[in-house]
């Protein structure tokens, strides 16, 4: 199985939150994870950055969103600048705008849920 670079934005060490779900499956299917967020913690072994620092990450696969819209605004240029191959917007973070943003420099967008795609064997 391919081991895809994921940034969780919406990182949180708070275990009844999707996202921390998430980070733990990431985790447990061996992918890479870089939880980013504002709140501080830890998450299966990874420090959470902190969003308001917009940390440089490389090499990015997959950006896994947990912002709602409105929140998503004011990093909407951060994400673009990780260069990911692809965003998923997890249910609740649909953004067509960002989405369109995104589409414009060949980066694919999946209004879905990683959860899912885990459990699928589609991520």
């Amino acid at each position: 199985m391919d081991k895809k670079k994921t940034v969780i934005i919406g990182a949180t060490p708070n275990p009844t939150r999707y996202a921390f779900l998430a980070a733990e499956r990431l985790t447990n299917h061996q992918h890479p994870v870089v939880p980013v967020g504002i709140k501080r913690g830890e998450v299966f072994g990874n420090e959470i950055l902190d969003l308001r620092e917009k940390p440089p990450v490389d090499g990015v696969d997959t950006i896994t969103l947990y912002l709602n819209p409105t929140h998503q605004r004011e990093w909407e240029e951060y994400i673009l600048s990780l260069q990911p191959k692809r965003i998923i917007f997890n249910p609740g973070t649909e953004n067509d705008r960002l989405a369109a943003k995104a589409a414009d420099q060949g980066i694919e967008t999946l209004n879905a849920c990683t959860l899912v795609m885990l459990s699928a064997s589609t991520f």
